[in-house]
Parts: structure tokens; C-alpha cells; sequence
């Protein structure tokens, strides 16, 4: 026994070492039964004792070819670490089961609301009657599909550019108007939250929300001193729900890039866990008390125009499932009657504000609201506007701010070079980039929709984003999230100031955001007197820096020390490529040297017989073919593993 239990061991680790694989105890133990299975068969087939001493080699390479192969198999249906320990099993199973329901689920939604025909195919609800009988459906299934999914219909809900109106309307309704939780299970977390029940801390509280959102709800109350607040409440069992459906989308972005190249090029697992960590955010009032704080701190070291209000946080009475705010009087931005008596000019002031605000937060402070939706707009009743819902914020770093600005400079100034420089600097490059098709890409992105006499609109934003994956450059997430919040953001505006041109507007806006930061760029028709400035200060970093390097290069010139320095494979992914590359172009050819001699030995029927029917020449030509075998088996699957 203990000799057989050797046996499997050395078999194992021989099979783990040729193959490069890391692998657990059930599968190393699979694979050393596996072993001597072929151990045993191979000596079913050698009867004779003469035969299995002399060909005891290829009796061991065979079964070490065995095991490596099953191992290898093994690894192609199940990649290592997939299935993670036998402890994690029967909660992997368990997270598997709900996940199958939670399709079913869905599935069942889609049917029940006739979504079915749209789904598969059958119908496309193009046509204004088509678009009316599906757009209701469409949102009573996100209402009922949980927080997940009434968050996907309130993003599509801002975008006009890619829906018509009948679905705007309709799930424009998501902004507010979710079915609340009933009032007794509310009143149990809050009495969950506070430890005691609410009476010991309000001096009242209203039943009826004000306002009903995706993973919380708004009830005013009143204080001990009789002031008026609002406080948020977190919906009852609302995070297992939205965990499970952030795992599920997390899986199908995982699945979406190893089998597509979009998927890729657009970085479709980084969007997921972007969006999956902002929901995550929203489940902790904890990050938005933080997140308010941040923007409050960030507002006051600018100077302060006055039209744009947040909540102060009562930190007292905030806590993780309940977060309570300043009341503000006023109404939603999705629902507000002042717009329908609102003159052409207080609109458009309004929308104005908020563009300017919104440019300020991504522009000079690097923090901004990530989602500006009607909903989150308030019309307040002295004519100010006010910012609510931070529990999503996106943060931009200087260096990210800087590109930005650069590229509205570019863009305003129409210059292609200069913003294919900008473009670099927000995004990520390939190792390879066509330099000069990009850049004349890019002139022809400005000529469409920034030249004299063109009218630029909001489908900017989806000609770049197309632009740039087609080129192959990424994303980062936080330069997503500012495309992101634009993009909800023009909806908004179009909501407050009907014909609202974001992106002319965005001209004037910038100017306010480059007077209180860095530049940000000057009017497409400035002169160059006005130009000027702005340009040198875009670029004042640059020529900060620049004196002190000029120096450094004339007094090495003038000292006869200047040279220029090159280091070949100085990337450690050169070095590894090549190394890569010669060792299997080595292995290649080790085994094909091996399968020809191994050929030749065969072939010679002639010199010493060994055993009765096997010559030493056939001998050593069984044993150079198992080697052959072995060194195939390994680069082949070494290449399949690059591959995948």
C-alpha cells in the first residue's frame, strides 16, 4: 500500500510539474487513482516478466502520460479554482440555487408582463402604437423586477437620445414613484436602526413617503423641537436582493468579455464592478452622510454663486440604514408644477445653473454628482435649486481633471492634435494604436458636430464612445462615470428647459469652471488674444517644468555628457514575451527532434535483441516516443491555456 500511495505521489507531482498547474486534494487524488489505474492496465498488456523490466521506462512514461492527460482535460472543463474549496461547496450550491431562481424569476416577469415576443425577437415595438403598448409594460416588469432593475429604467429614463418619448414618459415614473414598502415594515426598521421605537426619537413622522426610490424611501418627520426634517429609510431585506442581482450582472459582464471583442475593448467587468460598487455605496447611508460632506467641504473653497443648495446631514439621527436630512421645500425636477408656469427664461436659468454646477464638480472640486436625474433635482420654493442623493458620487483625480480640461480645450479650439493628446490622457492605450488614423478620426469627430453651422447635440457622447472602441482604447471607470453623469444629466436639462443644447451651453459653463480652477478652455469663436490665456494656463504645468529641464539638457550638452540611453526588452512583458516565445519554439523543437529518431529506432530491424521480439534500437525508439508524447501533451496545452 504504501508503495502504490508512492507511486501516485510521484505520478501526481511529475503530471502538476510538466503541465505548470496548481491543483487541490481532490483533484491531485482523481488524478493519482487515475495513475494507477494505467499503471495496472499497462501491466494487464505486458504478460511477461521479461518484457515489463525491460520496458519499464515506457511502462512509467505511460502512465505519467495518462495522468498528465486526464489532468489536462480536467483542466480545459473545469479551470482551477472554479469550483474553490470542497468547504465553499455547499454554499457555492446554494448561491447557485438562488441565482437559478432569481433567472426563473426574471423570466417569469417577462412573460407575465408580454414581454416574451420582444425578448426573443419576434417584435420590435418600433412605430408610435407599438411604442405605447410596450413601454408600460416595460416598466411595471422593472418596477417588479426589485432595486437592480428599477435603477437600469431610471438611467434609461434620462436618455432621449436613444429612446422615444413614450418610454421617457413612462419610466420617468421610476424616478419617484416606486411602490413604497407598507408602513408597518418601515416602522420596524426604523425601531430595528434606532433600538427603540421611532416615538422616542421624532415627535411625529409621516406615514406616506415622500418620495419612493429603488433601494430606499423618504418620510418627512418632526423633531422634539418641532422642526421639519426628512429621513431615509432603507427598504426592508433590500440588500440580498440587490446583492444577488449585482452578482448576476457581475457574471454576465465576466462572460461578455472572454467571448467578445467589444466586451473587451469597452472593459465591460470594469463597468460592472463600477456600477456594482456604486450600488453597493447606496446600501450604507453611511457613504452618503460622508459623500455630502466631501461636496459640502469641496463647495467652500470655491466661491459660492447661490443657486445650488444641499441638504445638511443631522448626523445624530443618521446611521447605516437611516440617514436624516435637512427638509428643503420644494419639488422634484420630474414632477414639478413650477415648470408648466415657469417662464422660457427661468428655465433655462435653471438648466444653465445646473450645467455650470455640474462642470464645477467634475472640473475644479474632482467630485461630483453621479446621478443627476430628475429625480434628484429639486426646484426649491425661493427660486434656488437643490442637489439631493449622494449616495452615488464619482471622484476624478488632477490628473484626470486635467485631461478633461484639455479636452474641452481642444474641442472648442478645433484642434484634432490636441485633442487626440487630451483623448490619450483620459483614456487607456494599447500597446499599438494607428496614431494618425485616430488623429484624423478625431478631425472628422470635431468637423461633424463642432464646426461652424453644425449643431451639436447630445449623440457627441455616443460618436466618441464608438470612436474610442474602435480604436481599441478603454475606459477607466471614473472617466465613465463623467460620461455617465453627462449623459443623465442632458436628460434632466431637456426636462427643465425643453430644447436645451448641453453641449453649445457647455461653452459658456466651462468658462465659469476654468475662472475658478485651471483653464477649461474659451469660446470656439474667441480671437487669439482671448485664446491665449487659456491655453497657457491649460499647459501651465508643462511649461513649469519646462525651464528646469531645458537647463539640465545645455549644461549636459555644453559638458560633452548628454547621451541618449536604450535599453532593449526594458518592459518586464518584452522580456517575458520572448522568454515565452523561445521556450516553446525550444520545446518544439526538442519533440519533433525526439519524434523522428523515435521513428528511425523503430524502423531498424537489425543489433541486439533485448528481450524475444524487441531489439535494443526498438527499445530505446518506445522510450523516445512516450518522451515525444509527453513534450506534445505539454505544449499543447501550455498553448491552450495562452489562448483562453
Amino acid at each position: 500500500m504504501l508503495v502504490m500511495s508512492g507511486f501516485m505521489i510521484v505520478f501526481v507531482m511529475s503530471a502538476r510539474r510538466l503541465l505548470g498547474l496548481h491543483i487541490g486534494f481532490i483533484r491531485a487524488l482523481f488524478a493519482g487513482l487515475v495513475s494507477l489505474a494505467g499503471l495496472g492496465v499497462f501491466n494487464l498488456v505486458m504478460q511477461r516478466p521479461e518484457q515489463q523490466g525491460a520496458l519499464t521506462g515506457v511502462q512509467f512514461g505511460s502512465t505519467l502520460l495518462v495522468t498528465m492527460g486526464f489532468l489536462a482535460a480536467w483542466e480545459v472543463v473545469l479551470p482551477s479554482g472554479s469550483m474553490g474549496s470542497p468547504a465553499s461547496w455547499p454554499r457555492a450550491l446554494r448561491s447557485r440555487v438562488a441565482r437559478g431562481r432569481r433567472y426563473s424569476h426574471i423570466v417569469s416577469i417577462a412573460v407575465r408582463h408580454g414581454l416574451r415576443p420582444y425578448l426573443r425577437g419576434r417584435s420590435t415595438g418600433k412605430g408610435g402604437t407599438g411604442s405605447v403598448r410596450l413601454a408600460r409594460p416595460l416598466r411595471l416588469a422593472l418596477e417588479e423586477g426589485g432595486p437592480t432593475f428599477v435603477k437600469l429604467g431610471q438611467m434609461l429614463s434620462t436618455r432621449h437620445d436613444m429612446l422615444p418619448p413614450e418610454f421617457i414618459s413612462e419610466l420617468s415614473r421610476l424616478q419617484s414613484q416606486v411602490p413604497p414598502e407598507p408602513w408597518p415594515a418601515v416602522e420596524e426598521s426604523l425601531a430595528e436602526a434606532y433600538g427603540v421605537p421611532w416615538e422616542e426619537i421624532f415627535k411625529d413622522v409621516d406615514p406616506v413617503p415622500l418620495a419612493s426610490a429603488s433601494v430606499a424611501q423618504v418620510h418627512a418627520v418632526w423633531l422634539r423641537g418641532g422642526e421639519k426634517a426628512v429621513i431615509k429609510v432603507l427598504r426592508p431585506g433590500v440588500r440580498t436582493v440587490v446583492e444577488r442581482d449585482l452578482d448576476i450582472i457581475c457574471r454576465l459582464a465576466a462572460m461578455l468579455e472572454r467571448r467578445t471583442r467589444w466586451a473587451r475593448t469597452i472593459g465591460v467587468v470594469a463597468l460592472a464592478e463600477g456600477f456594482a460598487a456604486s450600488v453597493h455605496e447606496e446600501l450604507d447611508f453611511r457613504v452618503e452622510a460622508a459623500n455630502i460632506a466631501t461636496v459640502t467641504a469641496a463647495w467652500a473653497r470655491r466661491p459660492q454663486d447661490g443657486p445650488i443648495r444641499l441638504p445638511s446631514v443631522r448626523e445624530e439621527l443618521s446611521g447605516e440604514c437611516v440617514l436624516a436630512l435637512e427638509w428643503l421645500p420644494g419639488e422634484c425636477a420630474g414632477e414639478a408644477k413650477r415648470l408648466a408656469t415657469a417662464t422660457e427664461a427661468e428655465r433655462l436659468d435653471w438648466a444653465r445653473a445646473l450645467l455650470a454646477s455640474m462642470f464645477d464638480q467634475i472640473l475644479v472640486d474632482g467630485v461630483f454628482h453621479a446621478d443627476p436625474h430628475p429625480g434628484n433635482i429639486l426646484l426649491l420654493d425661493d427660486g434656488r435649486i437643490g442637489l439631493i442623493d449622494f449616495g452615488s458620487v464619482g471622484r476624478v483625480d488632477a490628473q484626470m481633471r486635467s485631461g478633461l480640461k484639455m479636452f474641452l480645450l481642444a474641442v472648442n479650439t478645433g484642434d484634432p492634435a490636441a485633442l487626440y493628446d487630451a483623448l490619450l490622457q483620459i483614456v487607456g492605450r494599447p500597446d499599438e494604436i494607428d496614431e494618425r488614423g485616430l488623429e484624423r478620426a478625431l478631425g472628422r469627430f470635431l468637423s461633424r458636430h463642432f464646426m461652424p453651422g453644425s449643431a451639436p447635440s447630445v449623440q457627441v457622447f455616443a460618436d466618441l464612445l464608438q470612436l474610442v472602441a474602435r480604436y481599441g482604447l478603454t475606459v477607466p471607470p471614473e472617466a465613465a462615470a463623467v460620461f455617465r453623469a453627462l449623459a443623465t444629466l442632458e436628460g434632466t436639462l431637456t426636462k427643465v428647459s425643453p430644447g436645451f443644447n448641453m453641449v453649445d451651453e457647455a461653452r459658456t459653463a466651462t468658462v465659469g469652471a476654468a475662472r475658478r480652477g485651471t483653464s477649461s478652455g474659451q469660446d470656439r469663436a474667441a480671437s487669439p488674444e482671448q485664446v491665449l490665456p487659456g491655453e497657457l494656463l491649460a499647459t501651465w504645468e508643462l511649461l513649469r517644468r519646462l525651464p528646469r529641464r531645458l537647463d539640465r539638457v545645455t549644461s549636459a550638452l555644453e559638458q560633452g555628457r548628454l547621451g541618449v540611453g536604450v535599453r532593449l526588452f526594458a518592459d518586464a512583458r518584452d522580456r517575458r514575451y520572448v522568454r515565452t516565445l523561445v521556450h516553446q519554439v525550444l520545446l518544439t523543437f526538442i519533440a519533433a527532434t525526439s519524434g523522428m529518431m523515435s521513428a528511425i529506432l523503430l524502423t531498424i530491424q537489425r543489433g541486439p535483441e533485448v528481450v524475444p521480439g524487441t531489439g535494443l534500437f526498438q527499445l530505446f525508439g518506445y522510450h523516445l516516443l512516450v518522451i515525444t508524447a509527453l513534450l506534445v501533451l505539454r505544449l499543447l496545452f501550455v498553448i491552450s491555456r495562452e489562448e483562453r
